[in-house]
């Protein structure tokens, strides 16, 4: 089910918002460096999962400055099983920002601004009211975002060359945010190109992963979907991460971590800032083919393997000491051991 903003947990002061964003920057940092220790993605896998994150943090400042002052709404964290932002979150900063010009001429000129805020913090010896820091925050917001920044619903990475040693021709990538789960997922293709030039046909590739490759579903049918829209393709090898539950005290959902680390936060076990996150890496991988159609209309297509699943738990050292005595039957599905990452101070 798609949750409304009226199912979603508010975050309603500037300590929150602060408090948030330098945790899903801290977690998302420890994340990349524990997947290159952890072999678990590729030295170019890598690269693009940070540029996703990237994207992804700089949303979340965006929103930061965006509500840190506003009186009358506030940001919303999903109360599915994410602990991310809502998702409507990041369509309402690119709604926002494709309006900027309209809302820009509509604020206080910046000079006077400043002007205002001297004079009542060095003669008057007052705080800045409150109504005057939104905006101010607003000037920041509008003139310093960049739309084409956002983690949009949808992003489309390059299609890249593959390295000369490799047993296909080239990778491209994408990532979404599912509105169902409300959590990022970032996907790799790695595929030979029958026609003429895959970088010359791009935007045709770039249309059916944007159409077929949009959202959550069984990986082996994704694969199907853009073997049989992509003629000219031949996929080896897709790879999904899904990023995510981000298990934290702003998370309100009913999984297993979340529930045992809001228990611990609230009978004061663990700190405040205790977090873990779940990571769930999906691979296929294409073998023979089969032709598939008509007399007239027959299409060669890869056969795929059985998907295969990995589920991964990155958390302190405490909160892993924590998980092993609340949620044992959650840590004896994963792939391998919690693996250990830095708390948050």
């Amino acid at each position: 089910m798609i949750t409304t903003p009226l199912d979603s947990a508010l975050l309603d002061s500037k300590e929150q918002y602060v408090f948030y964003h330098k945790m899903v920057d801290f977690v998302l940092k420890e994340l990349i460096v524990s997947i290159q220790q952890e072999k678990l993605c590729s030295q170019q896998e890598l690269l693009i999962f940070k540029q996703y994150s990237d994207l992804l943090l700089y949303s979340i400042e965006a929103m930061r400055i965006k509500y840190m002052y506003d009186e009358e709404d506030n940001m919303k964290v999903d109360l599915t099983d994410s602990g991310f932002p809502n998702y409507l979150e990041f369509r309402f900063l690119y709604n926002d920002l494709a309006l900027k010009n309209e809302y820009i001429h509509k604020l206080t000129d910046i000079d006077s601004l400043k002007e205002e805020f001297l004079d009542t913090l060095l003669k008057k010896k007052q705080p800045v009211r409150r109504d005057r820091l939104f905006q101010a925050a607003s000037i920041v917001y509008y003139k310093s975002v960049d739309q084409q920044l956002i983690f949009n619903r949808f992003v489309q990475g390059k299609i890249l060359d593959a390295p000369k040693d490799a047993s296909y021709e080239y990778i491209t990538s994408w990532s979404f945010y599912d509105v169902s789960h409300n959590r990022p997922f970032i996907c790799y293709m790695y595929f030979n190109y029958e026609g003429k030039n895959a970088l010359k046909d791009k935007e045709k590739i770039y249309q059916v992963l944007k159409e077929s490759a949009d959202r959550q579903m069984p990986l082996d049918t994704m694969a199907y979907n853009i073997d049989r829209k992509l003629p000219d393709i031949q996929p080896k090898h897709i790879k999904r991460i899904d990023l995510g539950p981000f298990h934290n005290v702003f998370a309100k959902d009913e999984n297993k971590i979340t529930h045992a680390i809001l228990s611990g936060i609230s009978k004061k076990e663990i700190p405040l800032e205790s977090y873990a996150l779940s990571l769930k890496i999906d691979e296929v991988f294409s073998g023979e083919t089969f032709t598939e159609g008509g007399f007239f209309s027959k299409q060669t297509l890869q056969k795929w393997s059985e998907v295969i699943k990995q589920k991964y738990v990155f958390a302190p050292h405490r909160i892993i000491q924590l998980l092993h005595n609340r949620t044992p039957e959650v840590l004896h599905k994963l792939a391998k051991s919690p693996i250990e990452v830095s708390s948050l101070k």
